[in-house]
């Protein structure tokens, strides 16, 4: 498969199943992050094509919810099987649009695959329950049933896999779905939805909206055909659409942002760990929710750590991501490269010592060099902020409880990780922490089937496992009296 130049240049909206204009025909700019070019215009949907999409969506559950689970498996079966087919090029669309290097395109587009697998597979699986009755002649039974229509917004950072995610739990489950991916990377998301379409799925049960955030999400919330809320961004952004949805009793996924912390005890072994998060740190140039961030490493071991560290830093080469051999593409807008500059501005001026990088490359695009920082004061934007960037921060602790209270300082809890040998550290870092993500001695947390959500400000919730379908379901008691 390649995409024609319309693809690529005139993104639209699809609404009870037709790609169409918005009513109004505005659209937005869709540039590459690497050098600023042009690639085309995505329409922007207003409340008349919201309303259509509520409509859609309403009218298609009413099909799709009544559909055997195991067609609705094999439509999704089918989605990824096309998704895999087109994979080289939409993998490339992504690069182009987002700006990571095309060889995590690659990988997040076959994430995204397993991840539609996995759902349809799973989805075949929503088994209630029989609850003995305390009478005879008395029948207790728990059914699952889909909760309605569902508004979707998913992020610029991982367009493929967090779209994957929401259409795929929702289709699952039996709801419709309305999804909002982000007008930063409208190509692949488009083109990963019509892998959904062309698998068959009835007509309104998927409908792909683009435009102002703002306006979209305050529209959808409170429209009466949404039930259900799923939300993957920032803090900030996260805290206002719960309000909203609390106002009409919306059920909601909340997957927020993050400031991971690292545990580095001394007895871990040093290159093994600082390969793994270096690895972790810099990819996508950092904008990952689960980044490492806070490196917290035991004084005994700090400079041999912050060595190995530096060394696998200096490795990273910096480029498009279309570029043999980059391993770390631009930043993917000005936003994020302005936020760059404030942090180590800010460190900086609070005494911070830069080991590397801390300065944009002089080139077209939002490139960004790849960023060491120690010496940091704890009144630094740096260390309470979401970096969301290729920024790393180093610091030694004295013992293990000063490095769980550092852990647990920020109202973040969405993923942390340690690097130790100890089984007795490990224990108490694993009872100490507050994470919903915890990976020790590695830093690969997220698959399909796994859990995929945070604690405190970052949310509450599930995108991935078991535990994300259950968001789409509503149990419901069915009680029979038999005599």
């Amino acid at each position: 498969m390649t995409l024609d130049s319309q693809s690529l240049t005139n993104v639209t909206l699809f609404i009870d199943g037709e790609w169409s204009e918005g009513s109004t025909g505005r659209t937005l700019e869709n540039r590459n992050p690497a050098n600023h070019a042009l690639i085309g215009h995505v329409a922007i949907a207003d409340e008349v094509d919201l309303a259509r999409a509520a409509q859609a969506a309403t009218s298609a559950f009413e099909i799709w919810r009544r559909t055997p689970a195991l067609e609705r498996s094999e439509k999704l079966r089918a989605a990824a099987a096309l998704l895999r087919e087109r994979a080289e090029a939409i993998s490339r669309a992504m690069t182009i649009e987002q700006g990571k290097p095309l060889a995590e395109s690659r990988m997040e587009a076959e994430l995204a695959a397993q991840i539609i697998d996995w759902f349809a597979e799973e989805g075949r699986r929503t088994y209630g329950r029989i609850v003995p009755s305390r009478r005879p002649g008395i029948q207790q039974n728990v059914i699952q049933v889909p909760v309605g229509p569902v508004a979707s917004f998913a992020p610029w950072n991982f367009p493929l896999t967090q779209v994957a995610r929401k259409i795929s739990a929702a289709l699952a489950s039996g709801c419709s779905v309305i999804i909002k991916p982000p007008e930063e990377a409208p190509v692949c998301t488009s083109e990963l939805a019509r892998c959904f379409i062309d698998a068959g799925v009835p007509r309104g049960v998927v409908n792909v909206v683009y435009g102002v955030p703002s306006e979209i999400s305050s529209y959808l919330i409170p429209h009466p055909a949404i039930k259900k809320i799923s939300f993957t961004g920032s803090v900030s952004v996260g805290k206002q659409l719960a309000s909203l949805a609390g106002l009409h009793m919306k059920r909601t996924t909340m997957e927020l942002g993050g400031h991971a912390p690292v545990i580095v005890t001394a007895s871990a072994d040093l290159d093994a760990a600082a390969k793994s998060i270096v690895l972790a740190k810099y990819a996508n140039c950092g904008q990952v929710c689960i980044s490492p961030t806070r490196m917290l490493i035991d004084e005994a071991v700090y400079d041999a750590f912050t060595a190995a560290f530096l060394e696998q830093v200096k490795s990273i080469k910096v480029g498009d991501g279309l570029a043999p051999n980059t391993k770390m593409g631009p930043l993917n807008n000005e936003r994020r490269l302005a936020a760059m500059r404030r942090l180590v501005a800010d460190a900086h001026e609070h005494g911070a010592t830069i080991l590397a990088g801390g300065e944009p490359l002089d080139e077209a695009g939002f490139f960004f060099q790849p960023t060491v920082i120690t010496d940091i004061s704890r009144k630094s934007a740096l260390l309470n902020e979401e970096p969301f960037g290729p920024i790393a921060i180093l610091l030694p602790y004295r013992n293990l409880d000063e490095a769980i209270a550092e852990s647990n300082r920020l109202p973040f809890g969405l993923a942390a990780y340690a690097f130790s040998d100890s089984a007795k550290d490990i224990s108490r870092i694993t009872a100490g922490v507050e994470t919903g993500m915890l990976g020790i001695n590695h830093t690969a947390i997220a698959y399909a089937e796994t859990p995929f959500g945070g604690v405190k400000d970052s949310g509450y919730g599930s995108d991935g496992g078991l535990e994300a379908l259950r968001g789409y379901l509503q149990p419901e008691l069915v009680t029979i009296a038999t005599h």
